[in-house]
Order: C-alpha cells, then sequence, then structure tokens
C-alpha cells in the first residue's frame, strides 16, 4: 500500500510538473532570420496543442499561422546557464484569446510584424538583431509541435541576463498557498474529522462490545441446553 501512494504521489508529481513547464512563460534569447505565414494542417493529437484560430477567424480543418524561424542561444538548467553555442527553433505565433492558456494574446499580427522587422536587422552588425522571444509549450519536430511566442523584445547581444520574475513570484505564491492549504486542512481535520473518527471509533466499539455480550449470552444459553441433553442421556 505504502509502495502504491509514492506511486500515486510522484506521477501526480510529474503530471504537475509537466504541466507547469508547458503553460508557464519561458525567455529564449534568439537571432530571428525569418518570420512567415505558412498553411498548417492539424492531425488528430498535435491538434491539442494549437491554439485557437485568430480572434474574429472561424475554425477550420487547417489554416495559415504565423511561424518565427529563429537560432536559440543554447542553455544548461532550464536557460538559467548560457552556452556559447546555439541552435535552430521555430516558434509558431497564434492568437491565443480568452480562452486557455490565459496569456490574452490578440496581436499574433503585430507580433509578426516585429518579427519581420527585427528578421531584416543586420546579424553581422554590432549587436546583431538579437531578441527576448517569450513563449509556453515545448518544440516536438516529429509530432509538428511548436512553441507558441506571445512577446519578441529586441536585446543589444546575447549576453543578456534575464530574470523569470513572473515564475518566481508564481512559485513563491503556489508555495504559500499550499502551506495554507495544508495548515487549514491540518485545523479542520483537528476539529472536524478527528472528532467524527473518535466518535465513530467508540461507537464501533460499543458494538463490538454489545455483540461480544449477545454471543457470551447465546453461549451460556447453548451451554445450558447441552448440560440438559447430558443428564437426559442413560447410563452405560
Amino acid at each position: 500500500m505504502r509502495r502504491i501512494k509514492i506511486t500515486f504521489r510522484v506521477l501526480a508529481f510529474l503530471i504537475v510538473g509537466l504541466f507547469l513547464h508547458y503553460v508557464l512563460p519561458q525567455h529564449d534569447i534568439v537571432q530571428v532570420s525569418q518570420a512567415e505565414p505558412r498553411r498548417t494542417d492539424f492531425g488528430s493529437f498535435n491538434r491539442l496543442f494549437y491554439a485557437q484560430a485568430d480572434s474574429g477567424s472561424s475554425e477550420l480543418e487547417n489554416r495559415d499561422i504565423f511561424y518565427i524561424f529563429t537560432e536559440k542561444k543554447q542553455t544548461f538548467l532550464l536557460g538559467f546557464v548560457p552556452r556559447d553555442s546555439t541552435e535552430v527553433m521555430v516558434y509558431r505565433n497564434e492568437d491565443t484569446g480568452w480562452i486557455w492558456p490565459p496569456y490574452f494574446k490578440f496581436d499574433s499580427s503585430n507580433l509578426h510584424g516585429q518579427a519581420t522587422a527585427q528578421a531584416r536587422k543586420d546579424a553581422s552588425s554590432e549587436g546583431g538583431n538579437w531578441a527576448v522571444v517569450t513563449h509556453y509549450g515545448w518544440r516536438i519536430p516529429f509530432l509538428s509541435i511548436f512553441p507558441n511566442a506571445v512577446a519578441l523584445n529586441p536585446v543589444e547581444g546575447p549576453d543578456v541576463r534575464i530574470i523569470p520574475w513572473f515564475n518566481i513570484f508564481f512559485f513563491g505564491f503556489l508555495g504559500a498557498a499550499i502551506l495554507f492549504i495544508r495548515a487549514m486542512w491540518r485545523q479542520f481535520r483537528e476539529r472536524s474529522v478527528d472528532p467524527l473518527l473518535d466518535a465513530a471509533g467508540d461507537q464501533l466499539d460499543e458494538v463490538q462490545a454489545g455483540v461480544a455480550e449477545r454471543k457470551g449470552r447465546f453461549t451460556r444459553w447453548m451451554d445450558t441446553w447441552r448440560s440438559k441433553d447430558k443428564k437426559k442421556l442413560p447410563p452405560e
């Protein structure tokens, strides 16, 4: 039973961790090389990883989606430790609207124009065309799944340090909320649940005592009949 509980907790932790890793904002330092719309067909699985159609558009089996092609600076430890090498990274650029996740993004066309202007900058000039892309989601090439860019901000170079303030405050708030809920649950259990369990245990003990007493009476009554039967037996 203990192993089942541990397995369940580990699975729950992994599911929550993957969910938060997908929906929380991440920041990549990139050089934008191209930005263009492409007609995209959705499969039965990867459709879940695309946002809804842009605000004011109809939901179709396929539609044009803005993509941003970049060279991303590689990092260690979820982006906290930068490396000197780069890798290709492609982002989609879709409105999230009022639904999920709650980024309330309605300006994918504006972001496309900003990415196009960023791509036109001379990458070989001083400072290059480096920018910070804020996004959520994952890049899974064999499933054609792309992270969704929600913001693009030019920076002076690839060595800029990005501090994820939102994630820091979010996890701080989440930890405080968990401690608060845990304290409330302990007080509720001490005041309401434990007395009910104690009362139920007392009632169960009383019931078991009553059953044992009735069983003892029945056993004594049966013993009286056994003794009478022994008296009626003729001597051998």
